[in-house]
């Protein structure tokens, strides 16, 4: 079992006159605190951006004549348009349907705004006698602007999640696997901010052991008088035990509650980040592109391999040399771990990493764990993870390096080597492969990686099984621009995660 993607249904808006009291007097809190949270941010970022150029600019530089104090009041008085540009660029939409959206995901949205703003408001400064623009008063607020705009946009978003208006009552329409492995992954994802208030089904499966205490709230008939009963804020559609034809009119009886709803889709294993919604005379199709890269692309990911881990490498050199010297001083036995991996096309390969283990460990056991963890409905550890429990094994400095995942380091090397990439899949042990399901093996197409979307959205949280799903998901799914926002993605990933698999 994969895991599962869902495909965000914007809330059915009635018309006026068949707008529900509920609707009148509690729109979704998400929405509106997000909005403003980011709408503050943008104005906030963009003002202090515009004062420092002035400042740098408008007032130092002889010849310029612009007379700062009038321009600034032009450029408050711009910023309704500012946010309207914001708005028609998607940058305040997507917080209300994507449980999982992050400032990394709008980051090539506030370029955009900041490009065509910049140049769409110096052009018409100059065109109305405000200031004779300078290449370098504009170069200096692109830059300020952008790297403001996002920080600020980071900061709202904390702060909003941690407001409760922020928290989501949320139930899922649907009581088998699929339903109840959406309710697994929502429950070990606290930064969703969803309160799952149980399951809605006519007949659902038994339970799994972890989901023993999700209530099941009533059939699926009863879904519109739960929704106002509870405060339902969002609903999640993951294959119910009905007729198809019951649980379209009962969605649509949801459009007056303005509710979010979630319609996990059939065929989800084969459902990727890049697919295209397109139809046919009204009916949506989902398009699957194919798994081909041009040259060009690759040479692109490989460049981008290069830069990025050299750079690393030099930066990080003292960093090695304080874990490689602390290493020595625990335990016995070398440095570096050196093991068989593969990599692209499978190809092996040695990954090393910083030890972390007592030298000549057993592997015996982690080969067990990987085959009882190949389903979606092994059971979890004791500390809610898909984490092999090995403390006699590891030593006290290896626990915390593998906390930080600062063990994986020297893959640095692996990368400069060719025989990895920055992001990628997770590199596999071959006896990993006995394992496999014949669609795994896609995940070799692409070279293996440092990081990827499994270390980002799951790590311990997802069986083994689940893994290599979001391995094939990311190989169908590639993009360089995909590999740009997992890289931005993993230090804060790295810092909120409790360990690794």
């Amino acid at each position: 079992m994969t895991a599962s993607p869902l495909v965000t249904a914007s809330p059915l808006v009635a018309p006026a006159v068949q707008r529900t009291a509920l609707e009148e007097r509690r729109p979704l809190r998400r929405r509106l605190l997000v909005r403003r949270g980011l709408v503050l941010a943008d104005v906030i970022g963009l003002s202090l951006a515009f004062i420092l150029s002035v400042l740098v600019f408008g007032l130092s530089a002889r010849g310029d004549h612009a007379r700062p104090a009038f321009e600034l009041l032009v450029f408050f008085l711009s910023l309704p348009a500012w946010i309207l540009l914001a708005s028609l660029l998607g940058l305040y939409r997507h917080d209300e349907g994507r449980m999982g959206h992050s400032t990394v995901d709008d980051f090539f949205g506030v370029v955009q705004l900041v490009t065509l703003g910049a140049w769409t408001f110096f052009i018409g400064c100059w065109a109305i006698g405000v200031s004779s623009p300078r290449p370098g008063r504009l170069i200096c607020f692109w830059v300020l602007a952008v790297v403001f705009v996002t920080a600020w946009r980071a900061l709202a978003r904390g702060l909003c999640m941690r407001s409760p208006a922020y928290v989501q009552n949320t139930v899922i329409v649907g009581g088998d696997d699929v339903g109840q492995l959406v309710a697994r992954k929502l429950r070990q994802h606290r930064e969703y901010g969803i309160r799952l208030l149980g399951i809605v089904d006519s007949t659902p499966r038994q339970r799994r052991a972890d989901l023993s205490d999700l209530k099941l709230l009533g059939a699926i008939e009863q879904l519109p008088q739960i929704v106002k009963d509870r405060d339902v804020e969002r609903v999640i559609i993951a294959f119910p035990n009905g007729s198809d034809a019951l649980t379209a009119e009962v969605v649509r009886s949801l459009r007056d509650l303005d509710v979010q709803v979630d319609v996990v889709p059939r065929l989800y294993e084969l459902v990727g980040p890049r697919v295209d919604l397109h139809t046919v005379e009204g009916l949506p199709l989902v398009g699957l592109p194919s798994i081909r890269w041009s040259r060009s692309a690759m040479r692109l990911k490989r460049a981008l391999d290069v830069v990025g881990a050299s750079v690393a490498l030099l930066a990080l050199a003292p960093l090695f040399c304080f874990i490689a010297w602390k290493i020595r001083r625990c335990s016995p036995g070398p440095v570096l771990f050196r093991q068989q991996r593969l990599g692209l096309g499978m190809q092996e390969f040695t990954a090393l990493k910083f030890r972390t283990m007592r030298a000549d460990t057993d592997d015996s056991a982690h080969r067990a764990y990987i085959a009882e963890t190949m389903s979606s409905s092994a059971a979890i550890g004791s500390n809610g993870l898909y984490k092999l429990d090995r403390d006699g094994d590891v030593t006290p400095f290896g626990r915390w390096l593998r906390k930080t995942s600062l063990d994986e380091l020297p893959q640095l090397i692996n990368v400069l080597r060719g025989e990895m990439s920055l992001v990628g899949p997770r590199p596999c042990i071959p006896y990993e492969v006995q394992n496999f399901e014949e669609h795994h093996f896609e995940r070799f197409l692409l070279p293996q990686g440092l990081t990827g979307l499994w270390q980002v959205t799951a790590r311990a949280s997802a069986s083994f099984g689940e893994a290599l799903d979001m391995d094939v998901a990311y190989v169908r799914g590639w993009s360089l621009a995909l590999d740009l926002r997992l890289l931005c993605r993993t230090p804060p990933q790295l810092l909120r995660q409790e360990g690794t698999a």
